[in-house]
């Protein structure tokens, strides 16, 4: 660098402007100070290196002639260096540090001035060395400042500065000093998201939040009245927004922001654990994101936290909230679990599911707001069956209303002229009833099996007491908020609230499609959970298996069908030894669930006799299906073949039913298979063709059909 360079970059003013910026001013004496530190520094470096040329050592460090102590400042209490000189714990020396490392961040010329001191023209950034050589007047003192850049000194430690270098095996006064970029925006009153959060936060501005049901008004009302206080005295508060209506919850909080005009800073812990390398860093940088620009920050998804492999993270989380400094409102959908440490006075807010009024309330309105009409009872029926907040009620009407829209499109002609406004109604309660059924049910898809419900009570044969035992339980279901709620039966059970059912019979009598009917005529999903794959062998396994169904089941409004319950089902009175008592405990939890579950649980099984009187009482309803007696068994034949499928008039259907004990499946199969034959053999269902069929039947289950069985048709064999 010439002489001219240099008097180009030493004359040029530093910072006119910062007199007059209000953004500035709590800076501006301790750059003054810098200032005045680099120009001696300069012109001694200028003064030496015009005597002897180059130096051989750092022949500008300071030797008394100008020192710390007269350019000494005092910053404010009150002012935002004050507090952070407070909060931190910061000396004035740290101050100069902070400010050499920020003041190439106000200007560049900065960079070309410690380019030069450093001599050499890439080294633009402050190093350690830098910054003890401008600081520092001897040897001494240099080696006792070397604390400020430890691991334990205020600025590395709640990482403000960061210490980084081009080498491991750089020394230590080689490594370069980077203000935070958190510090950096709160001393230059920038706006906006820490860019290093932006892959799992959001910023949202205050907003009041439409839907007001999720918490009743004297919980609304305390609520606001807490954080209120608390954060005009700036005392902690932890708020812990438990339940699985996560809407309800996240806008919630952003009324909350709306009452202390402030903006509402929303972190997914989900999001956050995509790296766990960075996750403890993220941490910290969300809650100093919240302090030090005043957000109210809203941590979400906090279950995730609760999982095995995260056990240590999640103790992580927990130091962090020790340090908690600000208003700080955690979600989740299990209940808290309380630590020794890290959330003391924790106020737990549940965000349960509306009541039943609440969501006939806000059906109500959006089918009003939509113009959907459909019948009082109807309306009953919604708001009674599905348990869905308030943002799944107005999700499920508008796409009912959009269904029905593009039913009216696509089959214009035959609604107009076939279509009454009687069944125009039924088919919006139809699609309402479909819509609510897809707003939940989700966490439930990789545990279960969801069975498309077809079939009715037209297609069933069951005896006069199953029959009425099937409508018994569906009765129970259509007035289980007139008789829990209205009545008050609710204030006398702290279990049971469910309808708990076991099915028993043989394979193929019809269990599986009872539950079909039940659940078509309720309008509900049939959910398939087959047991068989849930028990576990090792110990406690299948208890998590199950906890996790019902968990994901809480909000489903679905039917739950546990199939193959033979696999954990034993006749278990005698405990013998410790796999007979961790069998009695495996049912037990099993039923517990199935009592808290609030929906319908049934539970198959193809050998009654295996279940403990002592289970049983634990069941509300108890249905044989036995096989299938010659007259039902001619009701099933009947029905089997659907009114387009082209049948002989010659189809013996009472010879079938006289001389053939097999079940409805059976059937089912027979009917299914023959129609193929029939379909290869020229389109038309003969005889011959369920009797190849039955043959194919009988041989997967390892009878015979002997030519005997076949008495007039042994022709056909």
């Amino acid at each position: 660098m010439n002489s001219t360079e240099e008097a180009e970059i030493f004359n040029n003013p530093i910072y006119p402007e910062v007199e007059s910026s209000p953004e500035l001013s709590g800076l501006q004496s301790l750059l003054q100070r810098l200032d005045k530190l680099i120009k001696y520094a300069i012109s001694i470096l200028q003064a030496q290196k015009k005597e002897d040329g180059k130096p051989e050592q750092p022949p500008w460090l300071q030797t008394g002639e100008l020192s710390l102590e007269q350019t000494s400042i005092t910053i404010p209490a009150n002012s935002l260096l004050g507090w952070l000189q407070k909060k931190f714990n910061l000396s004035i020396f740290d101050w100069d540090i902070l400010i050499i490392a920020l003041a190439p961040e106000l200007d560049r010329y900065y960079e070309n001035v410690y380019a030069y001191l450093q001599d050499n023209m890439a080294q633009k950034r402050p190093t350690i060395d830098f910054v003890l050589n401008l600081l520092c007047s001897n040897i001494y003192e240099k080696l006792l400042r070397r604390q400020h850049f430890t691991t334990s000194a205020p600025l590395i430690k709640h990482r403000l500065l960061h210490v980084t270098s081009e080498s491991n095996n750089s020394t230590l006064l080689s490594h370069h000093l980077i203000l935070d970029s958190q510090l950096l925006r709160l001393l230059l009153n920038q706006p906006g998201l820490e860019p290093r959060l932006t892959s799992c936060c959001q910023l949202l501005e205050p907003k009041q939040f439409s839907e007001t049901l999720s918490l009743k008004a004297d919980v609304q009302t305390a609520l606001k009245t807490i954080v209120t206080e608390d954060w005009q005295k700036q005392q902690p508060l932890l708020l812990y927004f438990q339940g699985s209506d996560r809407p309800g919850k996240r806008g919630t909080a952003q009324t909350l922001a709306q009452t202390l005009g402030v903006d509402l800073l929303i972190a997914d812990l989900g999001k956050m654990l995509e790296d766990k390398t960075s996750f403890e860093e993220k941490l910290q940088l969300v809650w100093r994101e919240a302090w030090f620009f005043r957000h109210l920050l809203y941590v979400e998804n906090f279950d995730i936290l609760y999982r095995e492999e995260y056990k240590f993270l999640y103790q992580a989380f927990v130091t962090e909230l020790e340090k908690n400094r600000g208003i700080t409102i955690i979600a989740g959908v299990e209940n808290w679990r309380p630590t020794a440490t890290g959330a003391k006075g924790l106020i737990t807010v549940p965000f349960t599911a509306p009541e039943s009024k609440q969501r006939q309330v806000s059906w109500r309105t959006h089918l009003q707001a939509l113009e959907i009409n459909i019948e009082e009872k109807e309306l009953d029926i919604l708001s009674d069956r599905f348990i869905l907040t308030q943002a799944q009620i107005a999700n499920a009407v508008a796409t009912a209303y959009n269904t029905t829209r593009w039913q009216s499109s696509t089959i214009k002609s035959d609604l107009d002229s076939a279509t009454g406004d009687s069944e125009k109604s039924q088919q919006s309660f139809v699609n309402l009833c479909s819509a609510a059924r897809a707003q939940s049910g989700h966490d439930l898809a990789a545990l279960a099996r969801k069975i498309e419900a077809k079939s009715t009570w037209n297609d069933i044969v069951l005896q006069p007491n199953q029959l009425r035992q099937l409508q018994d339980i569906c009765k129970e279901a259509e007035y289980r908020n007139l008789v829990h709620h209205k009545w008050g039966f609710a204030d006398k059970l702290s279990l049971g609230k469910g309808i708990n059912v076991l099915f028993s019979g043989s394979p193929g009598t019809g269990k599986t499609m009872a539950a079909e009917v039940i659940a078509h005529h309720l309008q509900l999903d049939l959910l398939k959970i087959d047991l068989s794959q849930i028990v576990n062998k090792y110990i406690g396994e299948t208890e998590k298996n199950l906890n996790r169904i019902f968990t994901a089941a809480t909000n489903s409004n679905a039917i739950l069908l546990f199939d193959e319950a033979d696999a954990l089902f034993g006749k278990r009175s005698e405990v013998q030894d410790a796999r007979d008592r961790y069998a009695n405990i495996q049912v037990g939890y099993l039923l517990q669930k199935m009592e808290e579950y609030e929906g319908i649980g049934i539970l198959t099984t193809n050998f009654r006799n295996n279940i403990d009187e002592a289970f049983e009482r634990r069941l509300r309803f108890m249905l044989d299906f036995p096989l299938p007696d010659v007259k039902n068994r001619r009701l099933i034949w009947q029905k089997i073949f659907p009114k387009n499928a082209p049948c002989s008039p010659n189809l013996d259907l009472e010879f079938l039913a006289q001389n053939f004990e097999i079940t409805g499946a059976e059937i089912r199969n027979i009917a299914l298979s023959a129609a193929f034959l029939a379909a290869d053999d020229g389109g038309m269902i003969e005889m011959v063709h369920l009797f190849r069929a039955m043959r194919r039947e009988y041989q997967k289950t390892g009878k015979i059909l002997r030519d005997k069985d076949l008495g007039k048709y042994v022709d056909l064999r």
